[in-house]
């Protein structure tokens, strides 16, 4: 299940180092079903609050992945994820990742500086900490799927190419996105023009190779993610929205 709730994650990035978060909505709840090939493997949900974080506004965002059905009574997942994110700049600001995947258990936080390009890494298991050096415009692994959301769909065009920088556990990744076109897809509110988008990852690790993954957001300002498909090393995993609540512009489902 781990790599299912790290490709989920992984694909959802974005370019730059400064973006105001106007298009997210506090109070916006969004829900996916997953499936791993004809099993219905678990579920995902991210929420978002408008708050303060050391004087600043922010967007405090929990993510929750957890196994479900004939899956979860063989392998139990549990994994929670934190980010406070800067609403003024969409970079992150302090992060979480509290995993219990079967006998596995993992627990990092991670307090971002960047000004001095730095961040404080701790593991709450081992009580250690440790100074990592960083990069301009880090995001950790829901900062980069809110920043992604704030561009503007023009931001987004067919045949561009975005890079990134995403921090994973406890290290840097170098990711990059490509928008490869538009289509209708077919959900269960209705049908809706989609970005197709491909993110190039690592192959071997978690993917077949370096472009197995494939998602389709709304083409809109809400740029909500709405199904993903990724070929692993074993198997493949699909997942689709399966609710939502209070994303600030209307979803225009066709029936």
């Amino acid at each position: 299940m781990k790599k299912l709730l790290i490709a989920f994650s992984m694909m959802i990035f974005a370019l730059g180092f400064s973006q105001k978060l106007d298009n997210i909505q506090s109070g916006e709840y969004l829900n996916y079903r997953i499936h791993y090939g004809l099993l219905n493997a678990g579920t995902a949900t991210l929420t978002t609050l408008k708050t303060t974080y050391k004087g600043q506004p922010h967007f405090y965002v929990k993510g929750y992945g957890k196994t479900t059905g004939a899956v979860r009574a063989f392998f139990k997942v549990e994994d929670y994820y934190e980010s406070y994110i800067n609403y003024n700049t969409g970079l992150p600001s302090f992060y979480v990742r509290n995993v219990q995947e079967g006998t596995y258990t993992q627990h990092f936080e991670t307090s971002f500086n960047h000004n001095n390009h730095t961040l404080m890494l701790t593991d709450k298991e081992k009580n250690t900490s440790r100074v990592v050096n960083s990069v301009k415009g880090i995001q950790d692994m829901l900062s980069a799927f809110y920043y992604l959301r704030s561009l503007e769909p023009t931001e987004l065009k067919i045949g561009s190419v975005k890079k990134l920088n995403v921090w994973i556990d406890d290290e840097m990744f170098p990711f990059q996105i490509k928008i490869v076109g538009s289509e209708n897809i077919k959900t269960k509110f209705g049908t809706i023009n989609a970005l197709k988008i491909v993110p190039q990852v690592m192959s071997g690790r978690v993917f077949k190779d370096k472009e197995g993954v494939t998602m389709w957001v709304s083409n809109d300002k809400n740029l909500v993610p709405l199904a993903i498909k990724a070929e692993l090393a074993v198997g493949s995993l699909k997942a689709s929205i399966d609710s939502y609540k209070n994303v600030k512009y209307p979803l225009n489902f066709s029936k």
